[in-house]
């Protein structure tokens, strides 16, 4: 047993609401085992619990750990000349016509041991925790074959072994079509559902299946064979849907029950209203758009007041989001998606635990939840997206332990 004391309140989403906070000043939260047991006033919580060891709170406020529920950590070589390309004004478009893009960070993954991949992807998971993120969802995707889509999703196995941060996976053989099969496109599909969704799922190496559904990439009929290959080994349905071009993958969502759609820059309007009638959660990566230079971001707004618990999400990858740093995704949602700091908090927390799956044990500051808490060292919950490009957290604590302190 253990009681978090010394704080200036906490901060976090009511599960009730949808986009109300609750602010309380001058508690404690007591934490048994890796979950919350009870919140309340020092002095009750001593009197309940006298036993009970102590975590100094350091005059901060505490948050949940936020949830990243999109990130693409399994990579070998970063793409910093792409980035430099793009500076230059060539196009995402342009740069993987030309070789570049994700083909680039398929053909060197290829090249890297289990090993390797995996002091790496421990190296860059570290980062989110820092930045006070305690559970993240990860993705597969460069390797595009059987053998190195596996190792990908089996790094991520080892890594969640190894650091105290929760990892949920994904697998993303559907994110391209390799070099060696773009003349054969069927042929790579088949052996996607055929071989890979078989392997995986006998592995039980990811919990969602994602699909990039867009313009010369899988389109919504391929998209829609590959989910439903998936859903029937037991893997539910996600979706990089309408980010460059409108196609319908948000309707497509809807369709196959994902359990998130994310990007959503080209949505329809009638893909807003299909995903909200089927329960698909919108997560929305406002990062990627900066990074790529796009001139429109996804309409969170109109999302929001159509009644759609919006997430956002990091997007963390070596070509378009090369950043694991969720305070930065909550200033660039506010200022490019018209997003409150009231809106950004619950959508990097709750509901982002809910694009996951996970919002009954993470994501909200709730007695019976896991004890993810970060502790930001700021004057009020309005500062955190406002006072941008610094790291904030002072201490995050996973489970009930503290596993990352920051002066």
């Amino acid at each position: 047993m253990q009681i978090l004391e010394n704080l200036k309140g906490i901060v976090t989403p009511d599960p009730e609401k949808q986009w109300s906070l609750i602010v309380r000043e001058n508690v404690a939260l007591a934490i048994q085992d890796d979950e919350i047991a009870a919140i309340n006033s020092l002095e009750n919580l001593q009197k309940q619990f006298p036993q009970a060891e102590r975590i100094d709170g350091e005059q901060c406020w505490a948050f949940p750990g936020f949830v990243d529920p999109h990130t693409h950590p399994v990579f070998y070589k970063t793409r910093e000349k792409e980035f430099e390309m793009r500076i230059q004004g060539k196009s995402y478009e342009e740069i993987a016509a030309a070789g570049g893009g994700i083909r680039n960070s398929v053909r060197v993954l290829r090249q890297a041991s289990f090993e390797e991949l995996a002091i790496l992807a421990a190296s860059r998971i570290r980062r989110f925790l820092e930045y006070g993120t305690t559970t993240i969802e990860a993705k597969s995707g460069y390797g595009l074959s059987v053998e190195d889509e596996l190792k990908s999703l089996r790094v991520l196995k080892k890594v969640e072994k190894l650091l105290p941060i929760t990892i949920v996976p994904t697998f993303l053989g559907a994110h391209e079509v390799p070099d060696e099969y773009q003349s054969n496109r069927e042929k790579y599909i088949d052996l996607l559902v055929e071989e890979m969704i078989p392997q995986v799922a006998e592995e039980k190496l990811a919990v969602f299946c994602d699909v990039f559904c867009e313009k010369n990439v899988f389109t919504v009929p391929e998209s829609e064979r590959i989910l439903l290959a998936a859903k029937d080994y037991g893997m539910a349905p996600k979706l990089h849907a309408d980010e460059l071009f409108h196609t319908g993958a948000a309707e497509l969502a809807a369709k196959v029950g994902a359990i998130s759609a994310d990007h959503l820059l080209k949505v329809s309007d009638q893909g807003i209203t299909d995903m909200k009638e089927a329960g698909v959660v919108p997560v929305l990566l406002p990062g990627t758009a900066f990074f790529l230079r796009k001139p429109d971001y996804a309409p969170a707004r109109k999302m929001i007041e159509s009644g759609m618990p919006v997430a956002i999400a990091t997007d963390f990858n070596p070509g378009s989001s090369m950043t694991q740093n969720m305070q930065l995704i909550l200033t660039l949602s506010a200022l490019y998606m018209g997003m409150t700091p009231e809106e950004v908090i619950t959508a990097s927390t709750l509901h982002s635990a809910r694009a996951i799956g996970m919002a009954e044990t993470v994501g909200s500051l709730t007695v019976g939840k896991k004890a993810d808490i970060t502790l930001m060292d700021i004057p009020g919950y309005n500062y955190l997206p406002y006072h941008y490009g610094v790291n904030h957290v002072r201490k995050v604590i996973r489970h009930g332990t503290v596993v990352s302190t920051l002066n």
